[in-house]
């Protein structure tokens, strides 16, 4: 795993062998940031990483100058890998929580300025996650939502949806608030 951009590009994290993941590739990793640095300012972005696993896309947005990124996952693994890193490379922009997803969105009452969401491909539920973040009115003003999925899901009909790109089997929809 890298960091692909920001003070902390290039730095190698290698996560233990025995975390249940299925990290974003660094091709799609850069497509993406790609696109979020024509339209977001890293400064000051307040993340919301959803089923975070490594951390990976919550470290590369603190690199970038986020300060503030609440990551959610529920293996315990997980989380105290990431607490273990952001502590290593000083990122004190980094909270963790070990909660089940929906029940933490369904408890959350914060506003983001993106939420960034990676589950399982296979998850029946990766809907559920646009219904409870724009539900529960977890964007700010001008806020993102981003659900990374596989090939053979499709979100395009649900409200707010702006784009969908593609980086191998790597798919990434777009969400916004519609006045």
């Amino acid at each position: 795993m890298r960091i692909i951009g920001g003070r902390l590009r290039g730095r190698t994290i290698k996560p233990p062998k025995d975390l249940p993941v299925r990290p974003t590739t660094d091709f799609a990793k850069e497509g993406l940031f790609n696109i979020l640095s024509n339209r977001v300012d890293f400064e000051g972005l307040k993340v919301l990483d959803l089923f975070s696993g490594t951390g990976h896309m919550s470290l590369e947005f603190l690199s970038r100058g986020s300060n503030d990124v609440l990551a959610v996952d529920q293996n315990f693994k997980c989380v105290g890998f990431l607490r273990s890193v952001a502590a290593e490379l000083s990122l004190n922009g980094v909270h963790t929580v070990k909660s089940d997803v929906f029940a933490f969105l369904k408890g959350c009452s914060g506003k983001f300025d993106l939420v960034f969401a990676d589950p399982p491909y296979d998850l029946e539920q990766i809907p559920e996650i646009h219904r409870l973040v724009f539900e529960r009115q977890l964007l700010a003003p001008g806020g993102l939502l981003i659900i990374e999925h596989g090939p053979r899901t499709s979100l395009s009909s649900l409200t707010g949806f702006q784009q969908q790109r593609k980086y191998g089997n790597v798919n990434f929809s777009f969400f916004e608030v519609v006045s």
